[in-house]
């Protein structure tokens, strides 16, 4: 078996297949898509820490359909999400995705979310008009794009989340479970099977 890190997800290759990695993350996904009153849910973070990756495997999982834009392709969105026009928007997005937006069946996925800002605005209105939608997105160092645009942010009606780089723990899960137990009780004042040292060292180094 050969394993590989790519985006922040561990791929373990066997026999031609590819198996990912299960962020600890995942468990807020899972908790999010079953809200009454769920609102579009911005994850924040650094490029490459498999913001996009997570979210694909999540829908693989919940069995929803994936719409799914990168905005950083697809500029020239900018002015349609200016309009606000969610109708016209999805249509715009069902061709892109080439698949049809089913509220209750499908999981529209807005990546790079920084590229096209009004995008952001136009998420309380995703929440206001068609709640039953899943709505994700997904965008890097949001911080410097809001503060060159004056539209207001839609408080209270978009709920964001980091996602950081991919820990030790989760590369371990994968690899090698067995050493979690000792990577959890890690005491300094009190030694570890010097098997499990060696072991935690080496995936240390991998890691």
């Amino acid at each position: 078996m050969k394993e590989t890190c790519v985006n922040g997800i561990i791929w373990l290759k066997k026999r031609g297949d590819k198996t990912i990695m299960k962020r600890i993350e995942e468990k807020y996904l899972e908790k999010w898509i079953l809200k009454t009153r769920r609102k579009p849910l911005v994850l924040r973070g650094e490029r490459q820490v498999g913001k996009s990756t997570m979210v694909r495997q999540f829908a693989r999982q919940q069995g929803l359909v994936l719409n799914e834009i990168n905005l950083e392709r697809h500029l020239y969105l900018e002015k349609l999400f200016q309009e606000l026009n969610i109708n016209l928007i999805l249509k715009e997005v069902e061709v892109i995705s080439k698949a049809s937006v089913v509220p209750g069946e499908s999981l529209l996925f807005l990546d790079e979310i920084q590229a096209t800002p009004h995008a952001l605005q136009a998420l309380r209105y995703f929440y206001e008009d068609m709640p039953e939608l899943a709505v994700m997105a997904a965008g890097s160092l949001l911080e410097f794009t809001l503060s060159d645009h004056s539209f207001s942010m839609p408080v209270g009606r978009i709920e964001y989340h980091h996602l950081g780089p991919m820990t030790f723990k989760e590369f371990l899960t994968v690899l090698n479970p067995e050493l979690i137990p000792y990577l959890e009780q890690l005491d300094f004042d009190v030694p570890i099977p010097e098997s499990a040292h060696l072991g935690l060292l080496e995936k240390q180094r991998e890691y």
